[in-house]
């Protein structure tokens, strides 16, 4: 079984645009494009407000207890709905987490998927 692996890292805005130009560079003159995707911030104080201790739980628990709703993963949390509910979007909109919208016994559900085994973290020096 092949590990899955999400990529985040601190990258300069300098050396985001320089890796955007050289790939652009490339592709016009026809060259092979390797792609890498992930997820950069501008710093390590970014990173830190964004991947907190409380929303590192929540994809460890997703991933490790798949729970069948955001009821229930409020409640393996022992955390308000509401306040799951943010960090769910949140890490949604960043890419880290799935929201798969269903029914189950009558009711619409949303069910919180984590689709890789490892979180790597890239800092330039």
């Amino acid at each position: 079984m092949k590990i899955k692996k999400v990529k985040i890292g601190i990258k300069t805005t300098k050396e985001f645009l320089d890796e955007a130009r050289d790939v652009m560079e490339k592709a016009i003159k026809g060259e092979k494009v390797k792609k890498t995707t992930g997820i950069y911030f501008e710093n390590l104080s970014d990173m830190r407000r964004v991947l907190t201790e409380k929303r590192l739980e929540v994809v460890k628990t997703i991933k490790d207890k798949h729970p069948e709703s955001i009821y229930r993963l409020a409640k393996m949390l022992h955390r308000d709905i509401k306040n799951v509910i943010q960090d769910l979007e949140y890490l949604h909109n960043l890419g880290l987490i799935e929201l798969e919208k269903g029914k189950s016994n009558g009711r619409e559900k949303t069910l919180p998927i984590v689709n890789y085994d490892k979180i790597l973290l890239e800092i330039s020096v």
